[in-house]
């Protein structure tokens, strides 16, 4: 039972359980639902996502696996109360974990490509099996870097699903997938509103993990940038996009509110700009580890928030 906790620990099974969501809610919730996007009937269409989803599950766990590998001395500084590789899991396994969960992310992403004949799903997830390999080496040490490369990643979430929905399925082995006659440009736009929200949350949220960390980090001569800028200049930094990320969704509940989507309008600014403002004010506020572990566990939840605002594409 230990051992099984541990391994649940080790893939990181709520982060796992969010990338998830999003990819499912988007799917189901925009690609599906929306009134622009007259579907014809669907003879199990789910098959080739089910396949995507599994792809993204395995590459992201291997990330999570490898990292807490890579991550091993500076988690004992950091977090010693969590860490499970060497104390439970050994080393050796959870490299084998990782090259294991990897290849099947991969291959899963094969299956998606040979179905949908989108190749780009395939090509981009082995960048990214190889982008957390190299982040867990040698960028996550590096100013700024890692902290983009993890954003980008994250956004990735979103958009392989657009690759996805706008393909041109076929029919194979028995899985009739008709065209899907969507409105491609609008489906983009609401990628790049999703994609671009998770990407700003996720810098946000790793620069401020980045001040929690500091301590343990600048052990092992990381160059993160509360510790090659300092903590003031970190939180302007974080601070700055703070007030993009606000004034972005203003500009977006607007224009929802404009066309009639008031309850999306005051569903956002109740759950992710007022909470966006509350952090704001803690930011400048908080000292210590536990100060910064505290606004993460808020910007998660408001990560949370925006991607169940999806909701309302098929609600409204």
């Amino acid at each position: 039972m230990k051992l099984i906790v541990a391994f649940f620990k080790l893939i990181r099974w709520p982060n796992l359980l969010f990338i998830l969501l999003t990819q499912i809610l988007f799917y189901h919730c925009i690609v599906l639902s929306h009134e622009s996007f007259s579907m014809m009937e669907l003879v199990k269409p789910e098959m080739p996502f089910l396949f995507l989803l599994m792809s993204s599950f395995f590459i992201s766990a291997g990330g999570y696996i490898i990292n807490d590998y890579f991550d091993l001395h500076i988690d004992n500084v950091n977090k010693p109360d969590k860490v499970v590789v060497e104390k439970i899991i050994k080393r050796r396994w959870t490299i084998i974990l990782h090259l294991l969960f990897s290849l099947l992310g991969v291959l899963f992403a094969l299956m998606v490509s040979i179905i949908t004949k989108k190749w780009i799903i395939f090509i981009i997830n082995i960048v990214c099996v190889f982008l957390l390999w190299l982040y867990s080496t040698k960028y996550k040490k590096k100013l700024l870097f890692g902290n983009i490369v993890i954003s980008a990643l994250t956004a990735w979430v979103v958009f392989v699903v657009y690759f996805f929905a706008g393909a041109s399925l076929i029919n194979l082995k028995g899985w009739t997938i008709h065209i899907y006659p969507y409105n491609i440009k609008q489906l983009f736009k609401l990628t790049m509103l999703y994609s671009g929200f998770a990407f700003v949350m996720t810098i946000i949220r790793e620069v401020v993990k980045d001040l929690e960390d500091m301590h343990g980090d600048a052990q092992f001569k990381c160059e993160t940038m509360p510790i090659k800028m300092g903590v003031s200049a970190t939180k302007v930094f974080v601070a700055v996009w703070i007030v993009v990320c606000i004034a972005a969704l203003l500009v977006v509940q607007i224009y929802a509110w404009q066309v009639g989507w008031w309850p999306s309008a005051v569903y956002s600014i109740l759950f992710i700009v007022l909470p966006l403002v509350m952090v704001f004010k803690k930011l400048f506020k908080a000292n210590t580890s536990k100060d910064y572990n505290q606004l993460s566990g808020y910007l998660k939840l408001i990560m949370l928030m925006g991607i169940l605002s999806m909701l309302f594409f098929k609600l409204l």
